[in-house]
C-alpha cells in the first residue's frame, strides 16, 4: 500500500491521540509520575499536521488548487460545536461562582478563545501579577488557537504554490528550520512567547506536515520495522515522564515528544506489538473522544480547585471519571452528529458565525459589566472590590529607542512637561501609581515612574529569583546599570526609591508567598545578603545625592502575611475550603511581626538620617493600635499580602507630599 492514497482512517493514530490526551489529563489531575504530561499537546500538534497537511498536499498535487471554503467548513464542523457547548456551560458555571474581577477576565478569555487568539491573550497576561494557571478556566484553548492560526496560513501558502510543489516543499522545510531555531532563540528571552505563540510552535505542526509530504513523495508504506515502533514509544513516554515543567520548555525538550510522535506515525501500518497496542479498542475509543475530553477536563480541574481548593486522590479519581463522562456525552450528542450531518456550506458558515457571535457577545457583556458585581450581596463587598482595585491605565508608558533610558519602559504621571521627580523601584511602584499620579496632578508636578517586578532599585545588583526567569534576572542587572549611568548625570532633581525591602534583605516571601525566594549580591560589597543589600542601597543613595538629586526612601509596606483579596473573597463567599476556616485572622497582623520582618534593615533606616535622606513610613496609615489591617473604614487596602490597592494608594498619597512639594 502506498501513502499517496493513504487509508482514510488509521486506528493507530487514534491510539496515539489517546496517549496524548491521557498524558495531559492525568498530569492536570495530579497523577504522579507524569511530570511532563503537558507534552501531550505537542503530540497532538504532530498528529494534526500529519493528517491535515497530508490532505492539503494531496489535494494540491491532484488538482493544482485548494478548495478553501470546503477546508474551513470541515474545520468549523470539527471544532466549533463541541467548543461552543463547553464554553456556554463553563460561562454559566462561572457566573455562579467566579468573583467579579475573575469573571471579567473570563469574559476576555472567552472572546479570545472564540476567535482563536487565546494563545496571544494568555501570553500577554503572563507576568508578575498574572493569576495562576489553575484560575484560568479557558487556558487550555491556547493550543487550539495555535492550530487554527497555523491552518489559516498553511492552506493559503499551499494555494499560492500549488503549481510549484517543489518550491512549496522547500519553503516548508525552511519554515520548519526557522521556527525551531526561533523557538530556541526566544526561550531564554521570553519563555511565555516560546510556549504560547504560533511562530515558535509552528515547527511541531510542520513536523507532521513534512512527514506526510515526504511519505507521499517517496511512496513510503508506513510499514517500518518493529524496532522503530518501540523507539517511537520510548521517546514519547520519556517525554511524558521526564521532561520538567518550567522555564526550560519547549526548547530542546520538545524534540522528545515530537520525534516520538513522528516515529510512531511512520511505523503505524506495521504489524508490530506497538502498533497492535495502539489499535486496541480501548485506546482507539479514548482517541475518538480525545477532542471533547481535552475540552472538558480543564474546566473540571479549575472549577473544582476554585471551589474546594486542594484536590485529594479520591477527588482526582472521581473527577477523571466525570471528565470522561462529559467527554463521551459531548462526542455522542454534539461532536459526532454534527460531523456526520450533511450540511451546505452556507449552513456551516452561518452556524459558525452565529455561535461565535453569541460567545463573543456573552464575553463582551461580562467584560463591559466588570464581572457583574451585583451578583453578590453587600456582606463581603470589601474584599471582592479589592480584587479588582489593582488595575491601572499605563497607556502613557513608552520604551524609548534612544537616549539614557533606551529600551527601558518609562511611565509619565501628572501634567505634561519635563519630569522633575523620578519614582524608581519594583512592583510596589505599580501598586502606588494611582496615588502618586493623583498627587502629581494636584501639585502640578510632572514625574516619571520606572518599575520592574522583583528588581530592587540598587546599583550593582545581581539577583536570582524563583518567580523570575534567568532572562528577567539578567535584565534587572542590565537595567539598573543603565539607570545608574542615566541618574548619576543629574537628570532628576528628586528621586524616590520604593521596594519590598524585607524581601530582598531576608531572601524570600512571607505567609502565602513563602515559596518565592531571591538570592542577590551587590558588586563591591561583602557579608550576608542583608548586609550586602543594605550597603548597596546606602551606596546608591549617596551616588544619587552626589549627582545633585534629593533622595527619599519609602519604608516597606507592612506585609499581612496570610492575606490575598482573591482567596479571602472566595472563602467568604463559598465557605467550602476547610483549610481557610481562619479567614478573618488572615486579614491582619501585629505591628510587632511587621517590624520583625524589617529588622535586618533597622540599622540602615537609622543611618539614613545622617545622609539627609527623607525616610517615609507608610505604617501609620495602615496600622493602628499595634495591628496592621487589610481593611480601613470598610475599604480594602491590599490586593495580596504586600501590594496595596488603588484605594489605599490614593489614601496615603499625603505621605509623599512633603517630598513632592519641597524646593
Amino acid at each position: 500500500m502506498t501513502s499517496r492514497h493513504a487509508p482514510s482512517y488509521r486506528p493507530d493514530i487514534d491510539g496515539l491521540r489517546a496517549i496524548a490526551v491521557l498524558s495531559v489529563v492525568l498530569y492536570h489531575f495530579g497523577v504522579p509520575g507524569l511530570g511532563g504530561g503537558f507534552v501531550g499537546v505537542d503530540i497532538f500538534f504532530v498528529i494534526s499536521g500529519f493528517l491535515i497537511g497530508g490532505l492539503l498536499w494531496r489535494e494540491a498535487e491532484d488538482t493544482g488548487r485548494i478548495r478553501l471554503a470546503r477546508f474551513f467548513a470541515r474545520r468549523i464542523k470539527r471544532l466549533a460545536p463541541a467548543f461552543a457547548t463547553m464554553a456556554l456551560a463553563v460561562a454559566a458555571a462561572s457566573y455562579v461562582i467566579l468573583l467579579p474581577f475573575e469573571f471579567r477576565e473570563f469574559g476576555k478569555s472567552l472572546i479570545a478563545a472564540t476567535v482563536y487568539l487565546s494563545n496571544v491573550h494568555f501570553y500577554r497576561e503572563a507576568g508578575y501579577f498574572d493569576t495562576g494557571a489553575e484560575d484560568k478556566i479557558l487556558l487550555h484553548t491556547w493550543s487550539l488557537a495555535v492550530e487554527e492560526q497555523f491552518y489559516i496560513i498553511l492552506p493559503l501558502v499551499i494555494l499560492l504554490l500549488a503549481k510549484r510543489l517543489g518550491m512549496l516543499r522547500a519553503f516548508l522545510w525552511v519554515c520548519f528550520a526557522l521556527s525551531f531555531a526561533a523557538s530556541l532563540w526566544i526561550l531564554p528571552r521570553s519563555q511565555p512567547a516560546a510556549f504560547y505563540l504560533f511562530p515558535f510552535r509552528a515547527w511541531e505542526l510542520l513536523a507532521g506536515v513534512l512527514l506526510a509530504i515526504e511519505a507521499q513523495r517517496h511512496q513510503f508504506t508506513f510499514c517500518a520495522p518493529p524496532a522503530l515502533g518501540w523507539l517511537g514509544l520510548a521517546l514519547t513516554l520519556a517525554g511524558i515522564i521526564i521532561i520538567p515543567s518550567g522555564t526550560g520548555f519547549p526548547g530542546l525538550w520538545a524534540l522528545l515528544p515530537v520525534a516520538g510522535a513522528v516515529v510512531l506515525i511512520a511505523s503505524g501500518l506495521s504489524n508490530s506489538p506497538v502498533t497492535r497496542l495502539l489499535r486496541h479498542p480501548i485506546p482507539v475509543g479514548i482517541g475518538l473522544i480525545s477532542y471533547s475530553l481535552y475540552l472538558w477536563h480543564w474546566p473540571v480541574v479549575t472549577l473544582y480547585g476554585y471551589w474546594f481548593g486542594k484536590m485529594s486522590a479520591l477527588a482526582s479519581a472521581l473527577l477523571i471519571v466525570l471528565s470522561f463522562a462529559l467527554a463521551f456525552l459531548s462526542w455522542l450528542l454534539v461532536e459526532r452528529p454534527v460531523r456526520r450531518a450533511t450540511l451546505s456550506l452556507p449552513a456551516v458558515f452561518g452556524g459558525g458565525i452565529l455561535a461565535s457571535a453569541l460567545l463573543v457577545g456573552i464575553g463582551g457583556f461580562i467584560f463591559i459589566k466588570n464581572g457583574m458585581i451585583d451578583r453578590f450581596g453587600d456582606a463581603h463587598r470589601t474584599h471582592i472590590e479589592a480584587t479588582a482595585d489593582f488595575l491601572q491605565d499605563w497607556s502613557r508608558c513608552t520604551v524609548p529607542s534612544d537616549g539614557p533610558f533606551a529600551g527601558i519602559e518609562t511611565c509619565p504621571i501628572g501634567p505634561e512637561g519635563a519630569p522633575r521627580i523620578l519614582v524608581w523601584g519594583d512592583s510596589h511602584v505599580r501598586a502606588l501609581k494611582e496615588g502618586l499620579e493623583q498627587l502629581a496632578f494636584e501639585t502640578d508636578t510632572p514625574a516619571l515612574l520606572i518599575w520592574r517586578a522583583g528588581c530592587a532599585p540598587v546599583f550593582g545588583l545581581s539577583k536570582s529569583e524563583t518567580a523570575a526567569t534567568p532572562a528577567q534576572n539578567a535584565a534587572c542587572t542590565e537595567a539598573n546599570n543603565q539607570i545608574e549611568t542615566a541618574l548619576t548625570q543629574g537628570a532628576f532633581a528628586k528621586v524616590l526609591l520604593v521596594g519590598r525591602w524585607g524581601y530582598y534583605a531576608g531572601g524570600g516571601g512571607t505567609g502565602i508567598d513563602t515559596q518565592n525566594k531571591i538570592n542577590l549580591s551587590v558588586s563591591g560589597t561583602t557579608g550576608s545578603q542583608a548586609e550586602q543589600f543594605a550597603t548597596g542601597l546606602m551606596r546608591t543613595i549617596k551616588r544619587l545625592q552626589s549627582s545633585g538629586s534629593s533622595v527619599a526612601v519609602l519604608r516597606s509596606i507592612p506585609e499581612i502575611a496570610g492575606y490575598d483579596a482573591r482567596q479571602i473573597s472566595r472563602v467568604l463567599n463559598n465557605g467550602a475550603r476547610a483549610d481557610w476556616n481562619d479567614a478573618p485572622g488572615l486579614m491582619q497582623i501585629s505591628q510587632q511581626e511587621v517590624e520583625a520582618r524589617d529588622a535586618p534593615l533597622a540599622g540602615l533606616w537609622g543611618a539614613l538620617a545622617s545622609t539627609g535622606t527623607l525616610l517615609l513610613d507608610p505604617a501609620p496609615f495602615l496600622c493602628s493600635g499595634g495591628t496592621c489591617s487589610a481593611v480601613h473604614d470598610g475599604v480594602g487596602q491590599y490586593f495580596d499580602n504586600n501590594h496595596l490597592t488603588n484605594s489605599a494608594a490614593r489614601r496615603i498619597r499625603s505621605l509623599f507630599e512633603p517630598f513632592w512639594t519641597s524646593p
